[in-house]
């Protein structure tokens, strides 16, 4: 009856150890994380400045302004 009411030992290290485990065990898996890592980080990066360049140059651009490159019409 007493090993039911005893809480759970909690293992020390938590997360980092976790992602020791996980990630750094092995060279050839902690390698291919960062690979994959720099070009998540990468694609994200360029999403968002790409986001906030359209939405700070929204009608400024050339394809914005509709009447370039057109000739007056002569009526």
């Amino acid at each position: 009856m007493d090993s039911l009411l005893k809480k759970p030992v909690r293992k020390p290290g938590g997360f980092y150890e976790g992602a020791y485990k996980l990630f750094m065990r092995r060279n050839s898996v902690y390698v291919t994380v960062i690979i994959i890592g720099a070009f998540a980080g990468e694609r994200a990066v360029d999403y968002g400045v790409k986001k906030l360049w359209e939405n700070n140059n929204k009608g400024k651009r050339y394809e914005d302004i509709s009447v370039l490159g057109q000739r007056p019409v002569d009526e």
